[in-house]
């Protein structure tokens, strides 16, 4: 029971990584909000995740999560099965000498799903950010791209026919609806923004740009390289911090010796969060180049410290992040990316307005209503499972 009397319930997360991971990102950092909020709203929280280098086997977070790391990237999703059925069979950590059952499986489907309809045994949430339709043959070769997407488009629409979904945006949920969910199945709760616990800083003397997040293909950091190459000519002392980690990195180096910016750019790889401040707070523009985002936390990060984004209107949830024109741009194609990125470099009368406008829309979404909102999810569904 927590404080209010009410049944504390034990909810447990599959997902691929933990915001542990190398690999993590910003829906890792979505399921361990969501996980810690749910912790203070009295409940118990696990969290399946694949195993790495930088953490144990099992820990729990400061807030209170559990947190299992079984298998690798790929074999993640056996280990995650064969727990969940010891578990009935009241074996292994989630037996009845562990952490016990769960009354609720939240599935992090990120392109692929854990399947968990087929042996959790309790009532199963769809957890989907976005549709990775335009991602898969970025990633995978032709024919991996073409299995990925009929699991994601067609046996997972079916196997999760009578679970209830949660997505990120509304952009998120017409696109799942498209897919053949019913929209009456889907709720949407949006990411939080982290708070602002570090000092106001100065931004940078000189014109800078800001990409962060992993390292990967479809973040599409290549655009903003061309772009800082098609302005350092007219703005020689220009410079692009392109902040995070991934597989991808030494590509974009390769990329920025041909360019011709290597001077002009600066890779962090990972930094923590007073780090994360500091380059958030002093880049004059921050840019989301990324071919599709469920969300787009790092826009909301970057405004939650007056940084206007830039970034493209057809990438998924980003067009709900921003309010476009008043808290930064959406644009259609590199070439516009390149000039709006120009235009608001050379205006420092419109770059500060946005950027104010930035910090009063990042205001309205909280991580605690967010928690809230999927607390209440989570007790209709397990009031209902009786």
């Amino acid at each position: 029971m927590d404080n209010s009397g009410t049944p504390s319930r034990h909810v447990l997360f599959l997902n691929w990584r933990d915001t542990t991971n190398p690999e993590g990102g910003g829906s890792e950092v979505y399921i361990e909000r969501i996980a810690a909020e749910l912790v203070t709203a009295g409940n118990q929280v696990t969290l399946i995740c694949a195993a790495h280098g930088n953490a144990g086997p099992s820990s729990t977070t400061p807030e209170g999560v559990h947190v299992l790391r079984r298998g690798s990237r790929h074999t993640v999703y056996a280990r995650a099965a064969l727990t969940c059925l010891a578990g009935r069979l009241g074996l292994g950590p989630l037996g009845r000498r562990g952490l016990g059952r769960p009354d609720l499986v939240v599935d992090v489907c990120n392109g692929v799903p854990f399947f968990a309809p087929l042996y959790a045994g309790r009532p199963v949430v769809a957890l989907v950010h976005h549709v990775h339709r335009e991602q898969w043959p970025v990633v995978f070769g032709k024919w991996m791209a073409r299995f990925g997407w009929w699991i994601e488009s067609w046996l997972a629409v079916r196997l999760y026919r009578r679970c209830r979904y949660v997505t990120v945006s509304e952009a998120s949920r017409a696109e799942l609806a498209q897919l053949g969910v019913d929209a009456d199945r889907i709720d949407v709760v949006p990411n939080g923004t982290p708070p602002v616990t570090g000092p106001p800083l100065p931004r940078t003397p000189h014109p800078s740009l800001l990409v962060l997040g992993r390292l990967v293909p479809h973040k599409r950091v290549e655009i903003a390289l061309r772009t800082v190459a098609a302005l350092v000519d007219e703005l020689p002392d220009l410079e692009l911090v392109v902040a995070g980690q991934g597989w991808w990195e030494a590509p974009l180096r390769e990329l920025c010796g041909s360019l011709g910016i290597t001077d002009h750019v600066r890779f962090t790889g990972f930094i923590s969060e007073e780090e994360k401040h500091a380059v958030l707070s002093s880049a004059w523009v921050a840019l989301t180049p990324s071919l599709k985002e469920g969300w787009g936390l790092t826009i909301v990060e970057a405004a939650a410290r007056s940084t206007p984004t830039v970034a493209f209107r057809y990438a998924g949830g980003v067009a709900e992040a921003m309010v476009d024109t008043h808290t930064g741009l959406l644009v259609d194609d590199e070439e516009e990316f390149t000039a709006v990125v120009r235009e608001l470099l050379a205006d420092d009368v419109r770059r500060k307005a946005m950027g104010e406008a930035a910090l009063a829309h990042a205001s309205r979404f909280t991580w605690a209503a967010t928690g809230a909102r999927f607390a209440q999810l989570v007790a209709q569904l397990t009031g209902r499972a009786g």
